[in-house]
């Protein structure tokens, strides 16, 4: 099986890669037009939630991306079979994700005064997303170099930092502060820790919930945990985290581990997700259930030959238990990918901030569990039927995201 996703088409660059080029792309802007947020209502389109400020700070970068008809072996010399230039970086996709979903995203990071950040400036605010908190200065932006392998659907990153570094001092008290003044949520991809640690504590001063995504082990990610208010984290990171080899077993221990936490999501590809939620309420007296037979048993019910994405819940308010580890009180939830045969998929570049960018819109939406973890997988499937992580993300007029926006600002207290 392979992970599907919605397509939606946007204009792009893309173009073939002739084998004589040799010198780095052309850094050419690729503009997208902002949404019509009036034309909602008129096309059956609720109005999105007034509380709709999210402030984000991590990574940013310009992607160049060559897709290619197998990965290279060792010394081989192969040809392009296209070519496109495009921002990146977790936090610029998932703000930008974000910004097409509706949300009105800040965004604090650091590029230099070059061709490639005037790129990445140029694009992140025709999608919306407001760049007053970026500082910008003398030096080289962030860039990746990224092999999509049309054989195995994979893609290889190869990274290179922006230069100098963001440090705190780069980020003044009333830049901060305006940054969060009016923020509903906070979101940090774990990058820029010194920067965003500082963020996170200003944020909860104030009481506002913070988002990290835990992609994997980073200098100063435990400290920002320890903050934090939800996580979404990849498949291998529960596992490196707490040294435990079951997922299962190891989304426990990070509840336990940090009190704070109301809820971790395991983004697992074409396997779905999983999501571990804290209950309000101590369920000390109730049932307990052993979180390996409790997942095996909502496995069960899945229905396969669903290519849509669904969400399986477990009772809520039970008692979790890992063996040797320990018991939460909450509930455990399994979400489906949604599936697309091999030819039509494209690249899985950014899949995974996709999906973080519309658990940022449910969050601030009031969708429950049960509805965000389906819509968070269809809006992350958009992108894998397009090259890149920002071209097929879908825009709130996509009717396909219909269902899932109709009413959202029920049965959750997410951000109470």
């Amino acid at each position: 099986m392979q992970v599907a996703y919605l397509l939606t088409c946007s204009p792009s660059l893309y173009f073939s890669f002739p084998s004589a080029r040799r010198n780095i792309p052309p850094i050419i802007p690729r503009i997208f037009p902002r949404a019509e947020m009036s034309s909602f209502s008129q096309d059956g389109h609720p109005p999105f939630a007034e509380n709709g400020v999210v402030l984000g700070c991590g990574a940013l970068s310009l992607d160049y991306l060559a897709t290619v008809d197998a990965f290279p072996k060792p010394d081989d010399k192969i040809r392009s079979t296209s070519l496109k230039v495009e921002g990146g970086g977790n936090t610029g996709n998932a703000l930008t994700c974000a910004a097409r979903l509706g949300l009105k995203p800040r965004l604090i990071s650091k590029i230099a005064n070059d061709a490639q950040g005037k790129n990445i400036l140029t694009e992140l605010k025709g999608d919306g997303v407001d760049t007053s908190f970026i500082v910008v200065s003398e030096g080289n932006s962030p860039f990746t170099y990224i092999i999509v392998d049309n054989e195995t659907k994979t893609r290889t990153c190869i990274h290179t930092p922006g230069y100098p570094p963001m440090v705190p001092n780069d980020l003044s008290d009333s830049k901060l502060f305006s940054a969060l003044d009016g923020s509903s949520l906070v979101y940090l991809d774990g990058r820029l820790h010194e920067t965003a640690l500082v963020v996170a504590k200003e944020a909860t001063q104030r009481k506002i919930p913070i988002l990290v995504d835990a992609e994997r082990k980073r200098e100063g990610l435990d400290e920002i945990l320890k903050l934090a208010t939800y996580i979404v984290c990849s498949e291998k990171f529960p596992q490196a985290w707490t040294t435990i080899p079951s997922i299962p077993n190891a989304l426990v221990s990070i509840l336990l581990r940090l009190p704070k936490i109301k809820f971790v999501v395991v983004t697992r590809g074409d396997k779905g997700c999983l999501m571990l939620e804290r209950s309000i309420n101590d369920a000390r007296e109730a049932e307990e259930v052993e979180i390996g037979s409790l997942l095996e048993s909502l496995m069960q019910k899945v229905d396969k030959r669903s290519i849509i994405p669904t969400c399986i819940s477990s009772k809520t308010n039970i008692r979790i238990s890992a063996d040797g580890i320990g018991s939460i009180s909450g509930r455990l939830l399994v979400g489906t990918a949604e599936l697309i045969s091999p030819s039509e998929l494209t690249d899985t570049t950014g899949a995974g901030d996709a999906f973080i960018g519309a658990i940022l819109y449910a969050l601030c939406a009031g969708m429950p569990a049960e509805k965000m973890l389906p819509f968070a997988s269809q809006v992350a499937a958009a992108g894998c039927r397009a090259l890149g992580a920002r071209s097929g993300l879908p825009w709130r007029t996509d009717r396909r995201l219909a269902p899932f926006l109709a009413s959202s600002n029920q049965n959750s207290n997410f951000l109470a």
